[in-house]
């Protein structure tokens, strides 16, 4: 079985309130963290390993991204999932094969750009096409990102997943949806939901986020539609500001 076997098997949850937890690392020595604590698999966001080599998100060169990755999986044995945004402007063919030498397993694609929602159909094409290259070599979590753009409509989240789902994606990512929307998107969605637990205590969501830590540890984000569950930035963050407080523990 290869890493990407295993890592489609780990989305085939036999306890929806049991959904995989992908932590984000942000460079090697994170993921080597996060693998001795016994995590199976892990998933880089773009905004964590963005501020590790100092670029805002979004604005890392596609270059730089794919290196990182490849430090990440280098260092650790379990799979490893790439957020590569939308893309970088790279062919299917050059996406998926820069992706593949880097050693991922998976990546998040996102369809929006620049805070602008690109046509589901053209980007559902895009998709077929990262897929007819891909193979089953990678997993594909297919970003919707309708709530993120301010379209809180439901329907218009599945209908994008829909046509995501038919183009090949094996996962779909409605990031931001609000927590009592994620029963309707299940109901909609075929296939795996990946859900965002916010933790760097930024928008509305850090309330809920503390209500669903006392309530088992997330768990209540599976037994209400989501397959498996993302932290984006949000552990990169947390570890930057505990360091920022051992730093102004020094200089006192």
């Amino acid at each position: 079985m290869t890493k990407a076997d295993t890592f489609r098997a780990l989305h085939r949850r036999p306890d929806p309130a049991e959904p995989l937890i992908l932590p984000g690392p942000w460079d090697a020595a994170s993921a080597r963290a996060l693998v001795d604590a016994g995590f199976p698999a892990l998933a880089t966001p773009s905004a964590g390993v963005a501020a590790s080599l100092g670029y805002e998100d979004g604005e890392t060169p596609a270059d730089e991204v794919f290196a990182a990755v490849a430090r990440i999986v280098r260092a650790v044995d379990v799979p490893v999932s790439a957020d590569v945004e939308d893309g970088y402007g790279l062919a299917p063919k050059e996406l998926v094969e820069r992706l593949l030498e880097t050693g991922a397993v998976g990546c998040n694609l996102e369809d929006s750009g620049a805070g602008v929602l690109k046509d589901p159909h053209a980007h559902a094409e895009w998709l077929a096409e990262v897929r007819a290259a891909a193979g089953d070599r990678l997993f594909i979590n297919a970003r919707v990102d309708t709530f993120l753009q301010g379209v809180m409509d439901p329907e218009r989240a599945i209908e994008r997943a829909a046509l995501y789902v038919a183009a090949g994606a094996d996962c779909v990512y409605p990031i931001a949806a609000p927590l009592d929307v994620l029963p309707l998107l299940r109901a909609g969605i075929e296939g795996p939901i990946n859900a965002f637990a916010r933790l760097d205590g930024a928008g509305p969501s850090r309330a809920e986020l503390t209500q669903l830590t006392e309530l088992a540890e997330l768990t209540e984000l599976g037994s209400r539609g989501a397959t498996r569950i993302t932290f984006g930035p949000g552990l990169q963050r947390r570890a930057a500001a505990a360091l920022r407080d051992i730093a102004a523990g020094l200089r006192k």
